[in-house]
């Protein structure tokens, strides 16, 4: 009887470990989703992403390992992002059970910036398209969704609620731990805004250079515009390079991003004619407050050159 009493007694602690159901599995399309899954779900979720730091989303396909594991997944978390189309009905038939959240929908979509030179290239498209010619996949700039939603925290805090809520449906006995973990992650979402809002409330001025236009929905909420190099996936030609470095010098810009998925020495050949700074900024950190805290610093310490 002594002997059974230790045994019953790590039997009972066991038990409860073993009847804890498994963590969530959950997919989605870029790494700042999966830093803000896991700080709603916690523990009670394990988060993947397809695309990895330093991966262009706009040319991504997923690997066939990836397209395995989806196979096993309870909910795919997308953003809107064209490979998301392109590939949901071969993730959806891989794994029919799998719900899928688009966090684009129901959100209020810009679409991308045309440069001053860009009308001419939007013509020729127009021309192509009615010859029959293949458009490539891209259409013009002033078309084209822009897809990084995730640039503005005040769209991110309603992307907030969208997770929160899809993972209650998944798991409804942890719903009050997302519910609490959600309002923690929308507070430090205004504290973020409201210190990128002091930092750049001076700021003189408010226009910057970008390689890829990834930071619309950032500029919108903050009274910035951003003027865009590459255009259509396509380098800018000697042309459109002179005319927008004529556009930099009229406009003051200091500022030139890019991101790391892109090359760069467009953007160093417009900053180095303007005397200007080229600032690496990947949006696609998962360190997403810190990749925001980084633009808002770069744009104030180009406002100083």
């Amino acid at each position: 009887m002594t002997v059974m009493r230790p045994l019953l007694l790590c039997f009972s602690l066991w038990l409860p470990l073993v009847l804890q159901a498994a963590p969530l599995q959950v997919f989605v399309s870029i790494p700042p989703q999966q830093t803000f899954v896991e700080r709603i779900g916690g523990t009670e979720v394990k988060v993947e992403s397809l695309i990895q730091t330093g991966v262009d989303p706009h040319t991504y396909e997923p690997t066939p390992r990836q397209v395995a594991r989806l196979s096993q997944s309870d909910l795919f978390i997308g953003i809107g992002f064209p490979f998301e189309r392109a590939w949901m009905e071969r993730l959806r038939s891989a794994n029919p059970r799998m719900r899928v959240l688009d966090l684009s929908e129901g959100m209020a979509l810009r679409t991308i910036e045309a440069h001053e030179h860009a009308e001419e290239a939007d013509r020729g498209h127009e021309e192509e398209a009615d010859k029959g010619a293949p458009s490539q996949g891209h259409t013009p700039a002033e078309h084209e969704i822009d897809p990084h939603l995730w640039t503005s925290p005040r769209l991110v805090k309603a992307m907030g609620e969208h997770i929160a809520a899809a993972l209650s449906a998944l798991d409804p006995q942890h719903t009050t731990d997302y519910q609490t973990r959600l309002a923690a992650f929308q507070q430090d979402l205004d504290r973020l805004d409201a210190e990128i809002r002091a930092k750049l409330a001076g700021l003189k001025h408010r226009s910057f250079m970008v390689y890829h236009p990834g930071w619309g929905y950032f500029a919108d909420d903050y009274g910035l515009t951003q003027i865009p190099i590459e255009r259509a996936g396509k380098e800018p030609g000697p042309k459109q390079l002179a005319d927008l470095i004529e556009q930099a010098q009229t406009e003051g810009i200091r500022l030139i991003l890019v991101q790391p998925q892109f090359n760069r020495k467009s953007a160093e050949e417009v900053a180095q004619a303007i005397g200007g700074r080229v600032e690496v900024i990947d949006q696609l950190d998962p360190d997403y407050f810190a990749s925001l805290r980084r633009m808002a610093d770069a744009l104030v310490a180009a406002e100083g050159d």
